[in-house]
């Protein structure tokens, strides 16, 4: 009886705490990169009380704040930015594919995990392993594998990209299309675009947003050549995010509300790092093992490098 009453005590102390780390993100004072860092701490020593819970309310709240963020553009932006990302984004595609293949190959990673990682890193992250995995016939613990690698690398980009490009002199522009081609969720793309500035946000948006399109098509591609009748999950947030740019471009007199919109899609998006910072546990850690994160580490760097290389130097750009 104690040894319960002791239980329940302690994981009422962790609820308490991760709803005052929950509000203390949804304040001024916090940033994404904060936010993402106190989520990791709490999941890492003492575990996230509401895994299951948080799981299901992170998909929807990233997908609103996104479409929050979209009454901020400008419509014009977007469709440059969209123009020239779908091109970009579709040949990075097709790179990553390949030297995922190629890198699950080598280290011998299981063909289902591997492939996973690999359209994770290629497309859209978590919201693509979560699109793909069930028609390609994943079990849960290739899904786990494969999300817990790119939440790792998604919490290591987040923190470390902002710094990187200012080091590295990119403009806005650069910056804001590198972390759209080589950062793996929208998440941590829109965190890290935020904190290099409000044009690095609206280009890395739309680019990343042109990206996760690819999510349907390699769906597609999947059930044919897995022979899968699996139900393919249609990402219809991008069309409520260009809708709410539309709105902010040609409907000037809420511009008021819109602002309040876009507002709140910022913190929105701060919230959903605390969460999935939160899911990164010591057991994802070790079910991941060293074979996928090193795949996934390698086929992150190539991508980085790669892209950061052609944008530096102007061989593409917006």
């Amino acid at each position: 009886m104690p040894s319960r009453r002791l239980f329940a005590a302690n994981q009422t102390f962790l609820r308490i705490l991760f709803l005052f780390g929950l509000l203390f993100v949804l304040s001024p004072w916090a940033s994404p990169p904060l936010a993402l860092a106190l989520g990791l701490v709490l999941g890492l020593t003492l575990g996230n009380p509401f895994s299951q819970s948080t799981k299901r309310v992170t998909t929807v709240l990233l997908q609103a704040s996104v479409v929050g963020l979209g009454f901020g553009m400008n419509l014009h932006q977007v469709l440059k930015a969209g123009r020239s990302g779908f091109l970009y984004t579709a040949l990075s595609i097709s790179f990553a594919l390949a030297v995922g293949t190629l890198l699950a190959r080598a280290l011998q990673v299981k063909p289902t995990a591997g492939f996973l990682i690999a359209t994770g890193t290629a497309i859209c992250g978590g919201s693509a392993i979560a699109a793909v995995g069930p028609v390609a016939g994943a079990k849960e613990e290739e899904m786990s594998v494969a999300l817990g690698t790119v939440f790792i690398l998604n919490s290591v980009a987040l923190l470390t990209f902002p710094s990187i490009g200012a080091a590295l002199h990119l403009s806005q522009s650069q910056f804001g299309l590198w972390a759209a081609l080589a950062i793996h969720d929208t998440s941590s793309v829109v965190g890290a675009a935020a904190r290099y500035g409000a044009l690095a946000l609206a280009v890395g948006t739309t680019v990343k947003l042109a990206r996760a399109l690819w999510i349907v098509p390699m769906c597609v591609a999947t059930a044919a050549v897995k022979r899968s009748r699996a139900r393919i999950q249609w990402p219809w947030f991008i069309g409520l995010f260009l809708l709410a740019a539309v709105a902010n471009s040609f409907v000037p007199a809420e511009a008021v509300l819109f602002h309040g919109l876009y507002r709140l899609g910022i913190i929105g998006l701060t919230a959903t790092l605390y969460l999935i910072g939160s899911g990164v546990s010591r057991t994802t850690l070790k079910a991941v093992g060293p074979r996928p994160l090193l795949q996934g580490v390698l086929l992150w760097i190539v991508v980085a490098v790669t892209s950061f290389v052609l944008i530096r130097y102007g061989l593409i750009g917006l």
